[in-house]
């Protein structure tokens, strides 16, 4: 039995939803810490155990998978100061935190969701994943269509240009998946999964299903030069 969160934890979340902030979080700091960001490291500990016999590349402390609670305010017109959800994002180990293919999950007061994949990548990255895709366009359909992937998880609604990218031939093979601007798999589960002693293995199963893709993403970016843009 792994983990789990507790009805406190999703009251206080569903609070900050209408009092988001300075005053409202401080006067109850010690319900985020003893009710959220605690078990989350914990559930992130447990994860970690789990992970490390399919995507051991993932592993980190747990406090530098845990995501803060505070949004970045410096350029957005929405000042709220905090995030509606505690989160955590495993990144490839020798890739920048932010970048490259990874696992998410995130509890929020309505929702459970685990997801996986390459989200809005830099433009060198973004390139250099098309160009891989061009010649392992099969392996990426492969895993996509696995039954049990299928059963877990479904493919993340993808950003996508209205035409071909440049240097990229229109009737390419691989050309359905090089218009795309991101590529991952998510499930959104129903907050009570949030609260149940299966959290861990709902998480689990699902980055274990994930792992073939973000592996394949994650090639192209790792152990290269610097690639020429065109």
């Amino acid at each position: 039995m792994g983990t789990q969160f507790s009805n406190e934890a999703l009251k206080f979340l569903r609070g900050l939803k209408k009092n988001n902030n300075r005053e409202w979080f401080g006067e109850r700091k010690d319900v985020y810490e003893k009710q959220l960001k605690e078990p989350m490291l914990a559930l992130i500990g447990e994860v970690n155990e789990a992970m490390a016999e399919f995507s051991p590349e993932h592993l980190r402390p747990a406090n530098k998978i845990l995501m803060r609670i505070y949004r970045d305010i410096r350029f957005s017109k929405d000042k709220r100061p905090y995030k509606h959800h505690v989160s955590a994002w495993w990144a490839r180990d020798g890739l920048q935190k932010t970048s490259g293919g990874g696992f998410y999950l995130q509890v929020s007061s309505t929702e459970l969701l685990i997801a996986a994949g390459v989200y809005m990548p830099e433009r060198e990255q973004l390139l250099a994943i098309r160009r891989y895709l061009v010649d392992h366009h099969l392996e990426f359909r492969k895993i996509m269509a696995g039954k049990k992937l299928r059963s877990l998880m479904q493919e993340t609604e993808t950003l996508s240009l209205t035409r071909p990218p440049k240097g990229f031939a229109a009737d390419d093979p691989a050309i359905d998946l090089v218009m795309c601007k991101q590529w991952g798999l998510s499930a959104t589960l129903p907050v009570e999964r949030a609260t149940s002693p299966g959290l861990l293995k709902d998480v689990v199963e699902r980055f274990k299903v994930a792992a073939p893709l973000i592996r394949l993403l994650n090639t192209p970016l790792l152990g290269k030069a610097k690639m020429p843009l065109f």
